[in-house]
């Protein structure tokens, strides 16, 4: 599991990177680049739950540890 949410992790580096790259940052929100701001987002969203996943999992690990 802890390799399917790094595989993850590094999708949704690249879904981000590759999402600001097409954003126009003259108008980010006109017709052309809301769509990749919206996707880009998307992306970090979804690296701050993997994070939060990773993390409980860490925690989980270290409470089954003590009992």
């Amino acid at each position: 599991m802890k390799v399917f949410i790094y595989i993850l992790m590094i999708l949704a580096i690249f879904l981000v990177i590759y999402n600001l790259a097409q954003v126009d940052f003259d108008d980010p929100l006109g017709k052309d680049s809301i769509v990749a701001v919206i996707t880009t987002i998307a992306g970090l969203c979804a690296l701050m739950i993997l994070a939060i996943l990773r993390t409980s999992q860490k925690i989980r690990d270290k409470v089954r540890r003590k009992s």
